[in-house]
């Protein structure tokens, strides 16, 4: 009985507390400026009035279904009945940014509940700013721990921010996001998005474009996100490389050799063939030695010239120093008559060829051995029976008898 008696108890007291709150739907609305939108404030019983106060309006609204004296607003609801005072909104405007408030006349006295209306603001252009400075020449050394801050000014809500290497993920290490309030002359509250990015430079790091991103409500397809861009140029000595290989050179005619090698800046270079030394721009005997070539992307073509090339020139291993004010880096160099390179792994043709051998000789196996367990082709003769003794005595024995 006393349970009954709770369960009431706390189901009239639930009553009570509905009917004496106003409830709002929904507590936000975020929206882009010329949106449609509805508001609602409901009360648990009927309630006598419906009065709405937008931000940037000059006038209270007085709502009811029945009647719409104020353009592009209407009332929203199921009715003041149901205790439902509501607004559609057919086109926000910035202006209506801040809190909507409704009034609810019930018997008597009078309630209210506040709506949050958020009307986005596009923000300005990111700007990243480097907080490592480069070099007069605008190069940073390879090592160097590279620091770069975006900042997204004067957004409603905050902008989001994300960092991209040539357009893929940047991957690197980021502050956490920093959201900056930024009040302006007529009181309006935007918001500055702020995040730091760094790493070490590597050579891999040069000539790629650093992107600060940002994400906003007010992005559509039409629309894209805005963003900023960095090219970052790093110096760094010639860029190691296992050994290479330069194949399809013709005997007795003059081979040129060339070989690609990344460095920041311009590298010298110097080729050593079994002590004789060819520096770039010269020629010692047979061999001359070119000045690299740019191809982009610090990248360099480095060409050595065999005049009357030899089968003994191929057994030499020829050494490439390529030289810059951050260092040096020596390369090996192997050449060869070949064509291709020699295959550790059988080509398609060499499988196919074994295959069809086993194939055969399996075939010719089987093939004998139907033909011994048939009696045919050369086993089908008949069989010769070598004379014993015993044959030969009776064979004289016969003979003497006549």
């Amino acid at each position: 009985m006393s349970r009954i008696v709770f369960v009431l108890f706390a189901a009239i007291l639930t009553d009570a507390l509905t009917a004496g709150q106003v409830n709002v739907e929904p507590n936000t609305a975020l929206l882009n400026e010329g949106d449609r939108t509805e508001l609602l404030c409901r009360y648990g019983r009927t309630i006598n009035y419906c009065r709405i106060e937008i931000p940037g309006e000059q006038k209270v609204l007085n709502l009811s279904p029945e009647w719409s004296k104020t353009p592009g607003f209407t009332y929203y609801g199921a009715g003041l009945q149901a205790g439902q005072c509501g607004v559609t909104i057919e086109r926000v405007k910035a202006s209506n940014n801040g809190q909507v408030k409704c009034s609810l006349g019930v018997e008597g006295e009078e309630l209210s509940g506040t709506i949050d209306l958020v009307v986005a603001l596009r923000p300005q252009q990111p700007i990243i700013e480097l907080l490592s400075k480069p070099n007069r020449e605008g190069y940073f050394p390879e090592g160097t721990q590279f620091s770069a801050r975006c900042s997204v000014r004067d957004g409603r809500p905050p902008a989001n921010i994300s960092w991209y290497i040539d357009n893929m993920p940047a991957n690197k290490r980021t502050s956490q996001l920093e959201i900056i309030s930024t009040p302006t002359n007529d009181n309006v509250e935007l918001s500055t998005s702020v995040q730091e990015i760094q790493w070490h430079l590597s050579p891999e790091d040069s000539n790629r474009k650093l992107v600060c991103r940002s994400h906003h409500q007010t992005d559509r397809e039409t629309v894209p996100p805005q963003e900023a861009a960095y090219i970052i140029n790093v110096r760094y000595a010639p860029v190691h490389q296992p050994e290479a290989s330069v194949y399809g050179l013709y005997l007795d005619h003059t081979a040129i050799v060339n070989i690609t090698i990344r460095a920041s800046p311009l590298p010298r270079i110097e080729w050593t063939i079994e002590g004789l030394v060819v520096s770039q721009g010269r020629t010692e005997g047979r061999y001359s030695a070119y000045e690299p070539q740019y191809l982009g992307n610090d990248e360099y073509n480095v060409t050595l010239a065999i005049a009357g090339l030899t089968l003994e020139d191929t057994t030499k291993i020829y050494n490439l120093r390529a030289t810059n004010e951050l260092g040096l880096t020596d390369y090996q160099v192997r050449i060869s008559s070949s064509s291709k390179p020699p295959s550790n792994s059988l080509d398609v043709a060499a499988i196919v060829g074994i295959v069809v051998a086993v194939a055969v000789l399996v075939l010719v196996v089987l093939l004998l051995l139907f033909a011994r367990a048939t009696g045919r082709w050369c086993f089908g003769g008949k069989s010769i029976k070598t004379p014993t003794n015993e044959t030969k005595t009776n064979n004289s024995s016969m003979l003497n008898l006549y």
